[in-house]
Formats: C-alpha cells, structure tokens, sequence
C-alpha cells in the first residue's frame, strides 16, 4: 500500500525500487542492511511468508560477499568477481531500495530513510552489520594510505588503487581477515609485514600449537609475521604512511598500513532509536532474535545483534557470517509466530582459513578458552592422513584436536588442520557440538569413506581422537 503516492517506476528485471519516488510507503516487512544476514533473513522471510510483502533497504549498489573480500587483494584481483547477485532476492519476491537508514521510529512503526521517504511496517529486520575499528589512541591512523577493511565496494576499490603504486605493506592484527590479506597481497607481490600483539596469530580461535603452524606456513609463502608485539604509532612524511613504530620502540618502514583490528557493531541509529544495547553496543535479543525487551515486532540479526557463546552462555562477539545466516533464519522462520523447534541457542564460532594448500579449522571453543571458564576437560589430537592410500598426489596430513568435558565426554571444542576438506570436516563437527554429542558416541559413529576423498575407515582422524580421549577418561 503506498499512500501520498508521487511516481511509481520498477525495474521487471532487476526489482530495485528507488525510494525518492515515494513519500511514504506501507509494508509487511522492512529489512534494513544488504549483507549476509539481511540477504537471508529477507529470503527466509519471502519463502517461510510468501504472502507478505517484503523490501530490503541497503545503501550499497552492490554488495560484496563479506567472506570474500581478503581475495580481492589477491586470487580474485577486482572486487567486481566477489558481488553478491541481486537475483537471489528479486527471484523469490524480494524488493530492493538502495537508501540509508537515518531514523527508527520505534511507537509509530516507522523508518525514516535519508531520501525522506518514510516506510511504515509490520515488522522490522535490522541487520545493521559492523564497522572496522579504528582506535581512537592510535596516533597516525589518519594519515594517508591507512586503510581498514570495510564491507563496502567503494572504499576498497580506492584501496586497491591506492596500494598499486605502493611496495611494503603492514598488516596489524592477525585474525582471519589480517592473516587473509596477508597471504593475498604476499601472492600479489607486495612485501608484507604482519604484527600481532598476542604470542601467535589466529589466537582467539586457535590453540597455541595450531596457531605456530598456521604462522610457520605464512612465512614459507613470504609474510614476515612478528607476534607478541603491538603498534604504539604511525609515523608519516607530508601526510603519507612511512614508518609503524612498535611497543618495543622499534621503527617498520611501511609505504601503508591495513588495520584489522576487530569490528564494531553498527548500531548508533538503534541506539537513538532508545533500541537497548549490551555492555558492547550489540542490540539486545533473545534466542528468536527479537529485540529486547519483549519486541514482537523488530528482530535484530548478525553483527549487530547479541548473541550468546554456545557452551559458555556468555555475551559473546562473534561475527561471522555463517553465524549471521544462521541467526537471520531463524528470525525470518519465527517472524509472524515462534516455534520452540526453531531458536538460535548461542554461537559455536565455526571458522576455516587456508594458508595456500594448508587448511585450518575450528569449532567450539578451545582447550585455553576452556581453562579459563573453569571448564574441567580432556583434550586428544589425533594425526593421520586425508586419504588413504595417504601418498596419493593431493594427499594431505589432516589432525583434530578434540576439547570434552572431563566429567561426561560432552564435546566442546575442536579445532582441524588439513587440506581441502578440512572446512566441510569443521563443519560437521559444529553440528556435533550443536546437538551435545558425547566423545563416546563418536567411537561408534558410521562413516563413508572413499580413497581420494576421505580418511581410513581404520585411521579416521575424527574417530582416532576420540579414541585417545576415551583411553584418557579411563
């Protein structure tokens, strides 16, 4: 329904709408942002309500596949070859209007867009997504060719552009995206330098021992990795990067600096709205993802939403967009009524990485995240091969390190190195997690196996590590 009707004009084929065609508008259900769980949440919406109409607001033109982005540096070399297609909205129903989110009236079910078209809804999705941290006691980081990693086309085609006639490259910050660019600007030929404050890369996610292997390996392939070390300065001439001074005092010459060094969640226009925020900015929800408290009828979905660590119960800040789909179906699946079958029960924080033909993996939490909520566990590696024969030509050394609680084998965590299948392997053990899954239970677990593409049935890693678990608990 659309009323102080001014012009109506609608692409049949692309299904965009652009909003300075209308004053005001009347919907079922608005979503706000274009990423990944605005994508899902609209498309689940569509098909679990097909008789609802449904328009998805977001400012970008086009929208970058968030996992993607470190590979434009690199494998991929334009950003244009990491868009996420429109189609995939359009071709179940979904509207498209490109335009900003300025105003969120909360009483009058309202959302004022910054072409001063106002849209009243049933429901409101906001999936907001996070902004790169940039922090503020950083002295130089607004100096020229200091770059963050933004989910936003625009800005990092200038980066790409600025960074072509450029040499030495630090990277600070080491967590799947700094370690990602690394690798990829290395492969592009750029000298690259990356710095980490903690003793190894990929600390959060990673034991101690996976994250030496994961670093050992950026460094075969060309990245000089400095751990247990910070920045305390960015230092320039007229204006432009030329040095990174350390917490050691130690000078880096650097013709531009890449900061990764975490994301914020994007929620100042929720705030304004009087929408409650945790102690972390993220919008408060419960495990439908309704906004708290007792909003039936706005739901907050990915990076800007709250969420709960898995197995701590704690606020957790996760982002990651497996974990923002997961959350956007769940919200569009119990927009209109709930079903106790269908709640988000906490983040299992599934990452994979590749470092060239090494994969990393990991699931839950880790044996020291573990200890440090006082978790009493039993942990058991287990490395074999991911084929069998293992000396085929694409055979790799796969390990996996299970984390269970000592008192009822319960698994809490696992983490995976290997080759190509690591990542589907990660997977299927987050949905063991998911389902509480106990180490014994693994001892009998069926499995198909076929030489190029699996383990042994007799030497299966999986299986082997419980095995050593097992044998400990005894």
């Amino acid at each position: 329904m659309h009323i102080f009707l001014e012009k109506r004009c609608c692409s049949i084929h692309t299904g965009i709408i652009n909003a300075k065609e209308f004053f005001m508008r009347i919907i079922d259900v608005l979503v706000v942002g274009g990423g990944a769980s605005g994508l899902q949440a609209a498309i689940t919406t569509k098909t679990t309500y097909p008789d609802k109409e449904v328009v998805l607001v977001r400012k970008e033109q086009q929208v970058l596949i968030p996992c993607g982005i470190p590979y434009i540096f690199g494998t991929l070399s334009d950003s244009s070859k990491d868009i996420l297609p429109d189609k995939l909205l359009t071709s179940v129903g979904v509207e498209i209007v490109v335009d900003e989110l300025i105003e969120i009236k909360v009483k009058e079910h309202q959302c004022v867009l910054a072409s001063n078209e106002i849209i009243q809804y049933t429901k409101l999705i906001l999936a907001l997504g996070s902004i790169p941290t940039k922090p503020a006691w950083l002295k130089g980081a607004d100096l020229e060719n200091v770059f963050t990693i933004p989910k936003n086309k625009e800005y990092l085609d200038q980066v790409l552009v600025a960074l072509s006639s450029l040499k030495e490259v630090m990277v600070i910050g080491a967590g799947f995206i700094g370690v990602e660019v690394s690798d990829e600007l290395n492969k592009k030929g750029y000298k690259v330098t990356l710095l980490e404050i903690e003793k190894t890369i990929l600390n959060r996610a990673f034991d101690d021992e996976f994250g030496v292997l994961a670093q050992e390996h950026l460094q075969e392939r060309g990245v000089r990795v400095i751990t247990g070390k910070g920045v305390s300065e960015i230092k320039g001439k007229n204006g432009k990067v030329s040095e990174v001074v350390l917490s050691t005092g130690e000078l880096l010459k650097a013709d531009a600096v890449i900061l990764s060094m975490g994301y914020a969640p994007n929620t100042q226009v929720a705030k304004e709205a009087g929408i409650e925020l945790n102690d972390f900015g993220f919008i408060k929800t419960c495990e439908y993802m309704r906004v708290l408290p007792c909003t039936i009828d706005i739901v907050a979905v990915g990076d800007c939403a709250e969420k709960r660590d898995f197995v701590t119960r704690k606020i957790d800040r996760t982002m990651l967009a497996s974990t923002a789909c997961a959350e956007a179906r769940t919200a569009g699946m119990n927009l209109y009524s709930l079903s106790p079958c269908k709640p988000f029960t906490g983040t299992i924080a599934i990452y994979a990485t590749a470092i060239g033909s090494h994969a990393f993996g990991t699931a839950g939490i880790t044996e020291a995240k573990a200890m440090q909520e006082n978790f009493s566990v039993i942990c058991g590696s287990f490395t074999g091969m991911d084929t069998h024969p293992g000396n085929l030509e694409h055979s790799h050394k796969q390990m996996v390190k299970l984390i269970v609680a000592s008192d009822c084998g319960m698994i809490l965590g696992a983490e995976v190195y290997g080759g190509a299948s690591t990542g589907e392997l990660t997977n299927a053990i987050g949905f063991l997690i998911q389902n509480r899954v106990t180490v014994k239970q693994l001892l009998t677990m069926q499995i198909g196996t076929q030489p190029l593409l699996t383990g042994s049935p007799a030497a299966y890693p999986l299986v082997k590590a419980a095995e050593v678990i097992v044998k400990k608990m005894h």
